[in-house]
């Protein structure tokens, strides 16, 4: 069977985009994500089953077996059917070259940074552009090859990160980007004419590591800034940022190394004051709560926590470690 617009995918976001092809641009013909049993085994970060857009749309939906695309079945599937454009969105591995063959026009994909490629080619770079305090985002439309977040750059398109953003609303940009682009992408596939790729950077190559729910862990060693962009950065429908604390309070003396320690999901939060005198109290103690708020001191200030997760309350005194 042949297929001419292909969708790859397995987040909301990815949702967000399929009903925007399908409703504004052209029909989708095949929707490619992975089987709910595969979330087991990866970290997938708002995942959501697009199976539904068969009863809703009629469009087929392949579920793969895994998520690098090479089970048995998978494999076979690609190799006997034909198809013309594929894009992905909200897929975080690599497409295969048996796959990447198949397609036509090619597989194209979205990669930013604050720079252009291929700085800033690897893993999570929106989140990491968000914890690293960068102000703005380049997101590139590019077209897949068998290596990572090559700069064979078909579009590009800059939104600014300010700092009341969270990863969620720097998704939300994101989507409004990703729109700009498909549309330029498909009307050119669509009135037949040739998908110009830029393949020439003179910037240099650097790498955005992998990130783990366990990357989210605060260190109330480091400034305001930098523990309000990890928590902003890593914030739903990522796992959020964390620390602990123990039913113990500074006054008592006691380190609390032998209590129980209680994990704190920190979900929400921003900059408190960088002027008030809080010398007394350590960095990551509760100095007072107000509306059930906390206020955390820092190395250079301090930090109001407005949606936090615990099995505990936090009160003044306790020290987040």
């Amino acid at each position: 069977m042949h297929y001419r617009v292909v969708v790859f995918g397995v987040k909301d976001t990815t949702d967000v985009i399929i009903r925007y092809i399908q409703n504004e641009l052209c029909p989708v013909d095949l929707i490619v994500t992975i089987a709910p049993s595969v979330t087991k085994k990866n970290d997938v970060s708002g995942y959501a089953g697009l199976s539904g857009f068969t009863k809703e749309f009629g469009i087929p939906v392949f579920e793969a077996k895994s998520y690098a695309l090479k089970d048995a079945e998978t494999e076979a599937f690609f190799a006997e059917n034909t198809f013309d454009i594929g894009i992905v969105t909200g897929w975080q591995r690599l497409i295969p070259k048996a796959v990447l063959d198949r397609f036509e026009k090619g597989i194209f994909g979205f990669h930013g940074n604050c720079g252009y490629l291929p700085f800033g080619r690897g893993r999570s770079p929106l989140n990491w552009s968000m914890i690293l305090g960068d102000t703005r985002f380049n997101l590139n439309l590019f077209r897949y090859d068998e290596a990572a977040d090559s700069p064979n750059v078909f579009a590009t398109q800059m939104f600014s990160i300010n700092p009341h953003d969270t990863i969620r609303t720097a998704q939300y940009k994101n989507l409004i980007v990703s729109k700009r682009l498909i549309e330029r992408l498909l009307k050119t596939y669509l009135a037949g004419e040739e998908i110009v790729i830029r393949t020439e950077s003179r910037d240099f190559d650097s790498w955005y590591e992998k990130r783990t729910p366990a990357d989210g862990k605060i260190d109330f060693h480091r400034r305001t800034r930098e523990i309000y962009d990890l928590i902003r950065g890593v914030t739903e429908p990522f796992p959020g940022a964390f620390c602990y604390v123990s039913d113990t309070h500074a006054d008592t003396g006691a380190s609390g190394d032998g209590a129980q320690k209680e994990q704190v999901v920190i979900w929400e939060a921003h900059p408190f004051d960088e002027i008030l005198d809080f010398s007394a109290f350590a960095p990551g103690e509760v100095i007072d709560v107000f509306d059930d708020k906390p206020v955390i001191r820092t190395v250079d200030g301090s930090l109001l926590i407005d949606r936090y997760e615990a099995g505990i309350t936090l009160k003044a005194g306790m020290i987040l470690q």
